[in-house]
């Protein structure tokens, strides 16, 4: 009986100890130790060429099918939601670059060589897995 006491307490002391360190880390460092599974829709004719442009431009740093890397954000994500990064927020970032403040990855650089027609189709690329994911 005094062992299992001893483990109750021990599991619950290691519960509090994970949640309030996990609850503290950066949310680039919570998501890194994530596993970036995304459900991916039935892609429309724009978002299948915004994917060929992701590819080119986007995923060394934002990941395959946009879920991160260790250079760059997830854009699955809910911080990316519409209504906190709208689309122009996507051409904003393309043409002018980004500070960084909501993760810890460094400033986003200008995407050399890329247009407005472009960013739009990744946009479209992105909203469908954002909205297939509950984003």
């Amino acid at each position: 009986m005094r062992n299992l006491i001893a483990l109750i307490i021990a599991l619950l002391l290691g519960a509090v100890w994970f949640f309030t360190q996990s609850k503290d880390m950066p949310p680039d460092q919570v998501v890194k130790s994530q596993t970036p599974f995304v459900r991916l829709p039935e892609f429309t004719a724009a978002a299948r060429a915004g994917e060929t442009f992701f590819n080119a431009k986007c995923a060394t740093c934002h990941g395959v099918n946009g879920t991160g890397s260790d250079k760059g954000p997830p854009l699955i994500h809910k911080i990316y939601e519409p209504n906190h990064h709208g689309d122009e927020s996507f051409q904003h970032a393309a043409k002018s670059g980004v500070q960084s403040h909501h993760w810890n990855f460094g400033n986003m650089a200008p995407v050399a060589g890329i247009t407005r027609a472009e960013v739009a189709k990744i946009v479209i690329y992105i909203r469908e897995i954002q909205a297939a994911n509950g984003i």
